[in-house]
């Protein structure tokens, strides 16, 4: 239905965005939010249509998807507030003190936009990380034009999504190039994308594949660029002693449905449970087994997918020292996957890489422990992940440092007695971890801090107040947080 786009067409998108990058970044923080505010307004008005859409293209239900939808609405509306309050320009003024030896200057640092910004839909979420997503919407806030590529796998709704944002673009008088939309299922579009000039970053969410090759092309350029890709994570879960001697029945019921939440789509889907080889674990896993086998099968996204998953799992599962633990008593039609827990000793996970790679999908494995000693070892064999979590006591966690540091080296969210499935939209988030779960740990892809990745930091040096930035005048004409002589200042403070 959708043709690649040429590699004209993507000279011309890309050097039309350069165009409007010079007139955009001059916009206020007032009108860019109005901007963003004024695309969630144009989705909602697309109505239950983009709905019925979605759901053809990902065979996700209603209900899910009109959660997405009001997801990435917030998310345009609560990163306009942000933008407007302009913390995350980061603002350090540092007056001039002519009198010390040698004279100090006077200096002034905020944020800039880096220029126009790639952003890749991702297969999972048609919405809230797609064509108006998280990334998109934190380039607009910080000043940057955005050139999506649609995710194949429904394009037809992010054409429609793109309309709104094309339609609120002209409301709000945005400069032409503002906002471009291209189709292409061959990787030489996306790596066209990524190696043109006028890209200056680049944002992604997908498999690990896929965003590795993003980052090796994006380094490999003439003058590299940062590619924030979200990859692969497995989320571990290490069941601690205490806790499991008084909840491991219950424990195993709260994970059997995070494991099968949206078939097991998510990435922060739990994909590796730790626990010591005893009674209580025992009981864990004979409760996570009945509750699995009660588990019908979900639609997957999309038939490649589907396959994915299918042959991923049976990998896993032929692996020596691997066992079937439970598996749904339903029976899968097609495009389904079959919910699915396996087990193994902790030496076979620490000696086969194979088995630290994501099964993307309603699939765990579960990790015999003979002691908490081959516990920290397991956590210590574990890549970047963008959560971990401990079910555990108080006690448990006092009593076990060491286990305790080596989970916190491998996570970007550290989740104690929940689940990993969920991600709130809010300044306290942080999604993303080490490598590989993200390429760079430093940053969020949800939450107003994620607007930082998409600028840069420079400092006016013995500017005269009349020409500096409005965000640097010492009046504050803007009214925003900034720091002044290491003192924070508020809103309504000038210098």
């Amino acid at each position: 239905m959708f043709t690649d786009a040429t590699t004209e067409e993507i000279h011309a998108v890309m050097g039309s965005a350069w165009k409007a990058f010079h007139v955009y970044r001059k916009c206020s923080l007032r009108q860019r939010a109005g901007f963003m505010r004024a695309i969630a307004k144009e989705i909602e008005n697309l109505g239950d249509e983009l709905l019925r859409i979605a759901g053809e293209e990902t065979h996700l239900p209603e209900a899910r998807l009109r959660n997405e939808r009001a997801r990435t609405m917030y998310q345009l509306t609560s990163y306009a507030d942000a933008c407007e309050r302009g913390e995350w320009m980061e603002i350090r003024i540092d007056t001039a003190v002519p009198e010390k030896n040698p004279p100090k200057p006077d200096i002034r640092k905020m944020l800039v936009p880096l220029g126009p910004v790639v952003v890749f839909g991702a297969a999972n979420f048609p919405f809230a990380y797609s064509t108006a997503g998280g990334d998109t919407a934190t380039a607009f806030a910080a000043g940057c034009p955005v050139i999506v590529k649609a995710h194949p796998a429904h394009a037809r709704t992010s054409e429609l999504v793109a309309s709104a944002i094309v339609k609120a673009a002209v409301n709000c008088y945005m400069p032409a190039g503002i906002f471009s939309h291209i189709h292409g299922a061959s990787f030489e579009v996306g790596k066209a994308l990524v190696e043109h000039p006028h890209t200056k970053a680049v944002g992604f969410t997908g498999s690990f594949a896929g965003g590795k090759q993003l980052f090796d092309w994006a380094n490999q350029r003439k003058e590299p660029i940062p590619v924030f890709a979200e990859m692969s994570s497995i989320n571990p879960v290490f069941l601690l002693a205490g806790k499991m001697k008084s909840a491991a029945a219950e424990v195993a019921k709260q994970y059997a449905g995070s494991i099968t939440l949206g078939a097991g789509q998510f990435c922060t889907n739990p994909g590796l449970i730790i626990g010591i080889d005893n009674d209580d674990l025992q009981i864990f896993i004979a409760a996570i087994s009945d509750e699995i086998k009660k588990m019908n099968p979900g639609d997957m996204l999309n038939p490649g997918i589907f396959k994915n998953y299918v042959e991923r799992r049976a990998n896993a599962l032929s692996q020596e020292e691997v066992e079937m633990v439970a598996v749904s008593v339903a029976a899968p039609v097609t495009n389904q996957g079959l919910p699915t827990i396996a087990s193994a000793p902790a030496p076979a996970f620490i000696n086969n890489p194979l088995l630290h790679q994501e099964v993307f999908g309603p699939y765990s494995l579960i990790i015999r422990c003979k002691d908490i000693n081959e516990m920290i070892d397991v956590a210590k064999h574990i890549e970047g992940q963008l959560t971990a979590t401990l079910m555990a006591t108080d006690d448990d966690v006092r009593n076990n440092d060491d286990l305790v540091e080596a989970v916190k080296d491998i996570c970007g969210r550290f989740i104690m007695n929940g689940v990993p499935t969920g991600v709130e939209v809010c300044l306290g988030m942080q999604h993303g971890g080490p490598f590989p779960s993200t390429t760079d740990a430093r940053f969020t892809s949800v939450g107003a801090d994620a607007i930082r990745r998409f600028a840069r930091p420079i400092a006016f040096q013995n500017w005269s107040n009349e020409l500096l930035p409005d965000e640097l005048k010492n009046e504050n004409p803007l009214g925003i947080w900034r720091t002044v002589n290491d003192t924070p200042q508020s809103p309504k403070g000038g210098i």
